[in-house]
């Protein structure tokens, strides 16, 4: 079996695991990030379990840009930990603290932190941690 393969299994039994549901559907070819200099397909990505949902956009990579994402995808790419302070993800991540477009990302990973507390549970929020 294929490594792809088993980052997926894992996803998925992630996902089962937790009683929750994912759907990538396709919304636009276009340009996700604010510095893209190339366009990407785009897709609304629907995580629901019996907590909520929580619908997002996902820009899928460049290289793979004509492939549907797979739970372990998008399940990768989530935010994992608490940003904490702005100044502290800055510190953290290497961001400029003295910038506007770091302080709206700060904003997208603490909304996202949110909805995935939402979501999950501590110990899930941990299992979620080992998709890489």
């Amino acid at each position: 079996m294929n490594t792809s393969t088993n980052y997926t299994e894992q996803a998925n039994a992630f996902l089962t695991a937790t009683g929750t549901t994912f759907k990538a559907v396709f919304f636009e070819h276009g340009k996700h990030f604010s510095d893209d200099t190339q366009s990407r397909n785009i897709y609304k990505i629907r995580l629901k379990n019996t907590k909520g949902s929580y619908t997002f956009k996902f820009g899928q990579s460049i290289a793979n840009s004509g492939v549907i994402p797979t739970s372990y995808d998008v399940l990768a790419c989530l935010t994992k930990s608490d940003p904490y302070t702005f100044e502290y993800f800055c510190s953290e991540f290497g961001y400029d603290s003295d910038s506007r477009k770091s302080e709206k990302t700060y904003k997208a990973v603490v909304k996202e932190w949110q909805n995935i507390c939402r979501l999950f549970t501590e110990s899930e929020i941990e299992q979620l941690q080992e998709i890489q």
